[in-house]
């Protein structure tokens, strides 16, 4: 997920985006631990799209001020 895509979002559409990211995410880590992932580089993709999403809601929030 680019930046620029975050940008056209709603906050609530941000929040809901939010908690299914970390859902996913703490899916994937939980399934990692338990058995090696094809593909553990996605857990490095989950992780920054939850940064990305955090980092746009923070934009957000000090430009109201």
């Amino acid at each position: 997920m680019k930046a620029s895509e975050l940008r056209d979002l709603t906050v609530n559409d941000l929040q809901e985006k939010l908690e299914m990211e970390r859902a996913t995410y703490h899916k994937m880590r939980f399934q990692h631990n338990v058995s090696s992932t094809e593909n553990p580089s996605m857990l490095k993709v989950a992780r920054r799209n939850v940064a990305r999403i955090l980092t746009e809601l923070n934009a957000r929030k000090l430009a109201e001020k």
